[in-house]
């Protein structure tokens, strides 16, 4: 049987080794494939000296009403190849399923936009848009801490005077069949590193040592019992969680003189990072602050995107493709609609089922390939309909 355009893309995408910042050839694979639609392709590259990485802003049209899709090409480490079912990057059908990093998040979903505007331009549908243009934000640094990805990249079309009017970002949403959750809002992203100091010893006379870990660890207690909030209609309670504690200490019998710890969270739209920045020092100042310190990195602040006519048009599609409902939810983790928020006013989160994310044998149903592709299809064209 004839491979489909997302099923061609989607291998080709694979076949990169594009681990986070690493482009692979990635974009060299979608410029191939966009500029015969018809797109103008611009790469930008951001970096700190030492790593460069490269973004794709692709566009078609010059109207007005701008409809972006936000994505990236880069995935997270394959880890033990050797569990793996096939090579993490040579690309592998088993069981009606597509194998390989990548092929749900999110390679798998830039493939099936892509594919989607190949049918919309193709069948004419785009010269009955009015006053339309379609573009894409592609970045190779979602995975990372996006310093130098879809922020810098907005940044710097803004300033070229690109403006978006609605954008979908194809993170894979659904939980459990494609078609049943659109995310129309995220939660926010903040990560802490706690350093507590002391005075290294020998565990045999602890009186002349000063044993951080005993401070840290009552530190910490005050902030596990913490409940920061109950959540509302649109979010669950914010959430912190204690993700790493290190000593690098390999003796037993010896106290060290400092300790590390990570703590997350995620947070919902009645907490800001900067606020919550605010209340834990404030819990943690009863300590000696002579001892501690945080270093803070704060991912994006939560926003949610009111249902309106976008929504629905994306929920009729889906309905029309796969028969399903699609649920409008913050569920999940952050992605790089936190920053595509503060220059679009829709902004929505649709794309493949994520049980496999991130995971060994990570795979995309061949069918889903095919389905999400006519779902964003059918949006295009009810997107730019009267």
């Amino acid at each position: 049987m004839e491979k489909s355009t997302a099923l061609i893309l989607t291998e080709k995408l694979i076949a990169c080794p594009s681990v986070t910042p690493r482009d692979g050839g990635a974009m060299a694979v979608l410029i191939a494939f966009l500029e015969k639609l018809g797109f103008t392709c611009n790469i930008y590259e951001f970096g700190d000296g030492v790593h460069k990485t490269k973004n794709l802003y692709a566009k078609w049209g010059k109207g007005e009403n701008n409809l972006a899709f936000a994505g990236h090409v880069d995935v997270v480490p394959v880890g033990d190849e050797t569990k793996w079912s096939s090579p993490p990057f040579a690309p592998t059908i088993i069981d009606g399923f597509l194998h390989g990093r990548g092929a749900i998040d999110m390679k798998g979903g830039v493939a099936c936009w892509c594919a989607a505007l190949e049918k919309f331009l193709k069948n004419s549908s785009a010269e009955r848009a009015t006053n339309a243009a379609l573009s894409l934000l592609i970045t190779g640094d979602e995975e990372g801490h996006a310093k130098f990805g879809t922020k810098k990249l907005l940044e710097q079309i803004d300033s070229d005077g690109e403006k978006i009017s609605a954008c979908i970002t194809g993170e894979p949403t659904c939980p459990t069949i494609l078609g049943d959750m659109i995310k129309i809002g995220r939660r926010g992203g903040l990560t802490g590193t706690l350093t507590v100091h002391g005075t290294m010893g020998h565990t045999g006379y602890p009186q002349l040592a000063d044993n951080p870990l005993h401070r840290l660890v009552d530190m910490l207690a005050v902030l596990k019992n913490w409940q920061i909030d109950k959540g509302n209609e649109k979010f669950q309670p914010s959430q912190l969680s204690i993700t790493t504690i290190d000593t690098g200490n390999r003796a037993t019998n010896v106290i060290p003189n400092k300790v590390m710890a990570s703590i997350n969270l995620r947070f919902n739209n009645e907490q800001t990072g900067d606020g919550l920045i605010k209340k834990i020092e404030a819990m943690l100042q009863p300590f000696d602050k002579t001892k501690w310190h945080i270093d803070w990195f704060l991912n994006g602040d939560s926003f949610l995107t009111p249902e309106g006519a976008v929504s629905k048009k994306l929920q009729a599609a889906i309905k029309k493709v796969t028969g399903q409902t699609a649920v409008l939810d913050t569920l999940g983790g952050t992605s790089d609609s936190r920053f595509i928020k503060n220059y679009c006013p829709v902004v929505l989160d649709f794309g493949h089922v994520n049980q496999t994310i991130h995971q060994v044998d990570e795979r995309v149903a061949l069918k889903d390939l095919e389905d999400l592709t006519e779902i964003y299809y059918q949006f295009m064209v009810a997107y730019f309909s009267a």
